[in-house]
């Protein structure tokens, strides 16, 4: 029976799910969060497609290594935060094999990967007439079948075989040829109109490139302020998109295992950490595991800086590594867009209260009500039960129903608009304290 704990009442498996909390009030349909997009060049795997990764999926069937290889550090970092990575592989390369007397096996995907395979063909101890045709990955056994003729053997995880006629015995036989490819700006094209179709919260981009920046900054605003999908961009050292989509990671990570990540490849971290985050917290001091100490490590000076450009920080503290401040790059602030835009707990919030009112209108009231007095008081109650949920988690403030909500026939016959009045809940980060001597 599946178990554990919950924010929201929304699990699909049977089960007892028990959170031990402080007294606090139920929520209601408040979506999750958890998913980030990682485009990628990698060795092994489905290429020009998002794979999806949860903790405990098999990687090395998907993307060709186990979690701890340097390989998928990137994954591994993601892996921490992200309930979900939907990994892009950017690269296609090309495919690995070889050629054992009739028999051909050809890796399953294109990369460097596919050189450690290695295929031998044994006589059968038991039947002369038949021999066992195994696959081995950088040593390890991963399938083994047991036929008459090339013709009889099934595809694997790793290998793909062809050819008829008999088979040649081979004590082992390694797959040669396979490389990984180069990445275009065009590939990235690819995936971010590939990731435009499925649901996450963020995407990262582990690149230096200021055209590709550009690029991804001008995705995610299209999709936030023209088709309403509320997603953000993590880029490295990009104060300039100013805009409360994108966040920009000033510097990286050093590891306690030695690995050092920039700032570039410490982007994957902040983009799981961000679409991880819930609506009623904030990541500002949050700890980068298992990170002892900042690559690059500024001053008191240089850190102001930063955050006054609105560039997220990695700061060293007592062995351990904190986010300085959970903000995004918006600096420029309007009447309309205020500073509070540049927290991210408020666009979290923005954002959820956006996407979750707009699920709930597409799958429970739109052409399902009528457009009166009736149809509308229904919706109304349905966007005050959501937002008092959200106070009940302490995402909103003195939100009042009555005064700070209403729903209203639009210009149309067949439209209705809206009006909320909403305080986000912002995070203390600042505590100023006057001691009086007497």
């Amino acid at each position: 029976m599946a178990g554990g704990t919950y924010l929201v009442q929304n699990k699909v498996r049977p089960g007892v799910y028990i959170n031990l909390v402080s007294e606090r009030k139920a929520t209601a349909a408040v979506g999750e969060r958890g998913i980030v997009a990682l485009p990628l060049a990698l060795s092994w795997g489905a290429s020009k497609q998002a794979t999806r990764i949860e903790a405990g999926d098999a990687l090395p069937e998907l993307l060709g290594y186990d979690l701890s290889a340097p390989q998928l550090l990137l994954v591994r970092e993601a892996i921490k935060r992200a309930k979900t990575v939907l990994v892009y592989r950017l690269n296609e390369g090309v495919k690995a094999s070889v050629a054992i007397g009739a028999l051909t096996a050809t890796a399953k995907f294109g990369g460097v990967r596919g050189n450690d395979v290695r295929i031998s063909v044994q006589e059968n101890a038991e039947d002369d007439s038949f021999f066992d045709v195994a696959t081995y990955v950088d040593g390890t056994l991963t399938d083994s079948q047991t036929v008459a003729a090339v013709g009889a053997l099934q595809p694997n995880a790793f290998v793909v075989f062809g050819g008829t006629g008999s088979l040649t015995e081979s004590a082992g036989a390694s797959l040669a040829g396979g490389t990984d490819g180069a990445v275009t700006n065009a590939d990235h094209t690819a995936a971010l109109a590939a990731l435009e179709l499925l649901d996450f919260n963020t995407v990262a981009l582990v690149s230096d490139d200021a055209a590709l920046k550009s690029m991804y900054t001008a995705f995610v605003r299209r999709l936030r302020d023209t088709e309403g999908l509320k997603v953000q961009a993590v880029l490295a050292n990009y104060p300039a998109a100013d805009y409360e989509g994108v966040i920009s990671v000033k510097n990286g990570v050093k590891l306690a295992d030695g690995t050092v990540l920039n700032a570039q490849q410490a982007t994957a971290w902040v983009a799981a950490a961000t679409a991880g985050a819930t609506m009623n917290r904030s990541l500002t001091y949050s700890a980068y595991e298992e990170a002892v100490d900042a690559d690059v490590r500024l001053t008191h000076t240089q850190t102001e800086a930063a955050l006054l450009a609105g560039e997220l920080v990695f700061t060293a503290s007592a062995g351990r590594v904190l986010v300085e401040q959970d903000i995004n790059t918006l600096t420029s602030y309007l009447p309309e867009k205020g500073r509070a835009f540049s927290k991210n707990r408020v666009i979290r919030v923005l954002d959820g209260i956006a996407a979750d009112l707009k699920r709930l209108f597409e799958t429970a009231y739109i052409g399902q009500i009528d457009n009166n007095a009736d149809g509308r008081s229904l919706f109304y109650g349905a966007c005050a039960e959501y937002l008092n949920s959200l106070q009940a988690l302490n995402a909103i403030q003195a939100f009042n129903a009555q005064t700070d909500l209403s729903v209203m026939a639009g210009a149309d016959s067949d439209s209705l608009t809206i009006d909320a009045y909403i305080q986000p809940v912002d995070s203390v980060e600042k505590v100023y304290m006057k001691v009086t001597v007497k």
